[in-house]
């Protein structure tokens, strides 16, 4: 038995008890072959969710802290994120958004499913901000549908996306996949990239309901 399975059937149960997420179209998610789920981004728990209500493990990308911790609850929390599909990566260095372009791309073409959120870090106040391209890159390099999806109430259980959730109820939304074969070849061309990443994110906007913010997320928080 992989952690993987092992996790979630110990503590999947705990889990939708505390958060009792109502899930809806999950069953757009491809049974097999390389698939990108792309969403909007609120909260710490996002992470831990998502993999909760999907069938097939969902491989992502998180901040190499999370598993360099000291003593046994570094140990611990090493290993808790690495069994639930967690690929830890340095993105504060110069080349981390290469690393984590180059760790997606190798996730899909092992036919695996990873999870991206585009706008590239939580939203600073719950409003969904322009996405960044890497989505699109990664969508046009591996031929990978994308299924967009939703995170709705997440936010209010986990304030800041700090400290210890508090129960309540959520829902994960996923859309009918996006498939972009028709621009193969053009994933160096940045007006298709940006078109391709708009698409997603609108998608993501529709499920969610979110005002949009044409600003990466990170110019709104270092204008804060």
């Amino acid at each position: 038995m992989s952690r993987f399975v092992f996790l979630k059937a110990v503590l999947g149960p705990l889990m939708r008890l505390m958060f009792r997420p109502r899930v809806e179209g999950a069953e757009r998610i491809p049974g097999s072959g390389p698939v990108i789920l792309a969403g909007n981004h609120l909260t710490f728990i996002d992470s831990v969710i998502l993999p909760l209500v999907c069938d097939r493990q969902v491989f992502f990308i998180g901040k190499d802290e999370y598993v360099t911790g000291k003593g046994l609850k570094g140990r611990l929390m090493a290993w808790f994120f690495t069994g639930v599909g967690m690929i830890p990566v340095d993105r504060d260095g110069g080349h981390g958004g290469v690393a984590a372009l180059m760790t997606g791309r190798r996730v899909l073409e092992e036919g695996k499913v990873f999870g991206i959120y585009p706008e590239g870090t939580r939203s600073p106040d719950g409003r969904l901000y322009r996405g960044r391209t890497g989505i699109a890159r990664l969508a046009l390099m591996t031929g990978a549908q994308v299924v967009p999806f939703a995170m709705i109430g997440t936010d209010r259980l986990q304030p800041g996306g700090k400290g210890l959730p508090r129960p309540g109820r959520v829902a994960v939304r996923f859309g009918e996949p996006l498939e972009f074969t028709r621009y193969e070849g053009m994933d160096r061309d940045r007006y298709v990239l940006r078109a391709v990443t708009d698409e997603v994110m609108s998608e993501v906007m529709r499920l969610s309901g979110q005002e949009y913010v044409d600003m990466y997320a990170t110019k709104a928080k270092a204008a804060a």
